[in-house]
């Protein structure tokens, strides 16, 4: 770009971001392409030549933006929300513009040190006691990653990273089978193995883990002559908001020695609200935990917070100090890429602080707050319908329901039909899952500008279709 052209287009990138958000409910929530028409419309080959800004602003709107699935429509009650306030974008804007590396203290020691404050805000914020320190993750499969190597290097007695797997002990990692697939990814890259994630039965309205089951598994281990090295516990899982009784868990890990790992990525950011503290009782004994902020509370992707009991463990697995990264001179400083896997790292906790400053805990209270609330009075009217039935109850702002099939239909392929017509109409979005081996269609409220007449929308929608397949 020459002249005044880069502060022209981002002027013109910030309204055109402005235009957007204030027609997303005019959009369909997804869009109706087939696969391979995008790739289809673009250049097979890269230009020789630059090409104006108008020209490559002018495909990004007429081949790209109708591609694109809207995240922050306030009618997306798929997946789990990927929350961008605004304030959080304007942020966005900033990090983007100063591409400041944020891997060590000395390479932005602000971005270093509002982490700390920021982290520690929420801490507080969350009713954490203050033995927690943390970190800002890129995402809960990379905090997830980072406890996982940390247990699996304090069961092997420090030798892991020097010695490798071979020869060692064999270890074992127990949770439900209602946590977020990015556990067994973690399994995987630890070099753990998916056969020694050991999953416990479930029971309950909120599936979760049997705590006298985990203990029986663990001693079993033992006298196996495996090495038990620690327990990853759910807190809102993705499914059906899977929910384990961490203080049972806990005591479990403390008893047997087991680093005892939280994933609250979606379900943590209602703990800000003190009457839902209760799903996640017995949190405060854990060795990690980790929310994704990028989620329900708002701000922009990517954002997840970790906190640690002992990041002393954490900063022992995964960091290395070569002459070149070595900050002489300062003493007591905190270098966050002794923290994550990654080297590289972005000032993501610049977004975070323009959020709580610009909206305040009990403003996103509220919001939460409200999402529950609708959440449970959809699927109470639902429940009322003579041809719908609540396959699991609302846990915070996620249920799951079923269409009753007529008489010789298959249950499973009509709701299926019905999740996959509902998206193509485009009024709202929603996802399936399996419970107890069956299709389940999933709803969840957690979009920032969602309203009480979005949720009567999505009734509308719903019952209308299912209706019209019957």
């Amino acid at each position: 770009m020459k002249g005044n052209e880069f502060r022209e287009w981002s002027l013109y990138a910030a309204e055109w971001g402005a235009d957007y958000r204030d027609t997303l409910r005019e959009r369909p929530v997804r869009p109706l392409v087939e696969p391979g028409e995008i790739f289809k419309s673009i250049n097979a080959s890269p230009p020789e030549d630059g090409e104006t800004m108008q020209a490559i602003f002018a495909d990004f709107e007429q081949k790209i933006l109708p591609g694109m699935t809207h995240w922050q429509h306030p009618r997306f009650f798929a997946y789990f929300p990927a929350n961008a306030a605004p304030a959080s974008v304007v942020a966005e804007y900033l990090v983007s513009a100063m591409a400041a590396q944020c891997m060590l203290w000395q390479t932005s020691p602000a971005a270093t040190e509002l982490e700390t404050r920021v982290v520690d805000w929420m801490r507080q914020a969350l009713g954490l006691p203050e033995g927690f320190s943390g970190v800002m993750q890129d995402s809960a499969s990379s905090a997830t990653l980072a406890a996982v190597l940390t247990m699996r290097e304090r069961a092997l007695d420090w030798q892991g990273n020097k010695k490798g797997l071979q020869g060692q002990p064999t270890l074992r990692v127990y949770s439900s089978d209602q946590v977020h697939t990015s556990i067994d990814r973690a399994i995987w890259v630890s070099g753990i193995g998916e056969e020694n994630l050991v999953r416990i039965p479930v029971a309950g309205r909120f599936h979760a883990m049997d705590i006298i089951a985990l203990e029986a598994a663990i001693v079993a281990d033992r006298k196996s002559g495996m090495v038990p090295a620690g327990i990853i516990a759910s807190v809102g899982g993705t499914s059906t908001g899977g929910t384990d009784d961490v203080a049972g868990v806990a005591a479990v890990a403390r008893r047997h020695g087991l680093y005892l790992h939280v994933d609250a990525a979606w379900a943590g950011s209602a703990m800000i609200c003190p009457e839902y503290r209760h799903f996640w009782a017995g949190a405060e004994q854990a060795d990690s935990i980790v929310f994704n902020p990028h989620k329900w509370l708002g701000a922009q992707f990517d954002c997840s917070v970790q906190f640690i009991r002992q990041p002393e463990d954490l900063v022992r697995t995964l960091a290395i100090k070569p002459e070149f990264l070595k900050t002489h001179g300062r003493d007591g400083i905190i270098n966050y890429s002794e923290w994550s896997v990654p080297l590289g790292r972005r000032f993501r906790a610049l977004k975070l602080w323009f959020l709580l400053r610009a909206h305040g805990l009990e403003n996103l209270r509220a919001m939460i707050r409200n999402h529950v609330v609708w959440s449970e009075r959809l699927a109470a009217r639902l429940a009322g319908e003579p041809d719908f039935e609540i396959v699991t109850e609302p846990m915070l702002s996620l249920f799951s329901f079923r269409h009753i099939a007529a008489e010789g239909w298959d249950a499973d392929d009509h709701n299926l039909r019905l999740v996959n017509a509902i998206n193509d109409d485009g009024r709202i979005y929603l996802t399936q899952t399996r419970v107890d081996g069956h299709v389940a269609i999933r709803f969840q409220v957690g979009q920032f500008e969602t309203t009480a007449a979005d949720i009567d929308t999505a009734f509308e929608t719903i019952t209308e279709i299912a209706r019209d397949l019957a």
